[in-house]
């Protein structure tokens, strides 16, 4: 009688860690899942913010080496939430962004500046900018390009 009483108290236990596993992992899995078309993070795709820069490349023509050059982008928030910048990144540490990391609300406009170190350049120079941020499409690739010449009356 003893032996019965052991397996009828370990398939209880069974019973209860398999009902136990199966209501976490429905539990789990419906969390954040509300069925009403909302990213996770609680915004619709409705609500996203949608970053439109008025150019995505800027030639500076020719440069003589050793100059700073820089140019300003432009960009809108044509979407409906605000925008914001968590980061620019680029390919090459002669190349310094600037911005602003403040909210741009939907209408609004912003500004991100691009200042280019020629020093020890020479000959065409293709740099990228990638612009990180909470819009719709999350990196938005810049270019700025230029012709780095040693002589001035080049």
């Amino acid at each position: 009688m003893m032996k019965n009483e052991i397996l009828d108290f370990r398939m209880e236990n069974s019973l209860q860690l398999i009902t136990f596993v199966f209501f976490s992992c429905v539990f789990t899995c419906s969390c954040g899942n509300s069925g009403s078309g909302k990213i996770s993070s609680g915004t619709s795709v409705a609500d996203k913010a949608i970053i439109s820069f008025s150019e995505y490349e800027h030639d500076f023509g020719k440069i003589v080496e050793g100059e700073k050059v820089s140019c300003i982008f432009t960009f809108e928030n044509t979407g409906k939430g605000p925008i914001v910048i968590s980061s620019v990144t680029t390919s090459c540490g002669c190349t310094v962004p600037k911005y602003e990391t403040r909210p741009v609300v939907a209408g609004g406009k912003g500004t991100l500046e691009v200042v280019f170190d020629s020093n020890g350049k020479t000959g065409r120079q293709t740099k990228t900018i990638s612009v990180h941020s909470n819009a719709s499409k999350p990196t938005i690739l810049l270019r700025i390009t230029g012709e780095v010449t040693t002589d001035i009356n080049n």
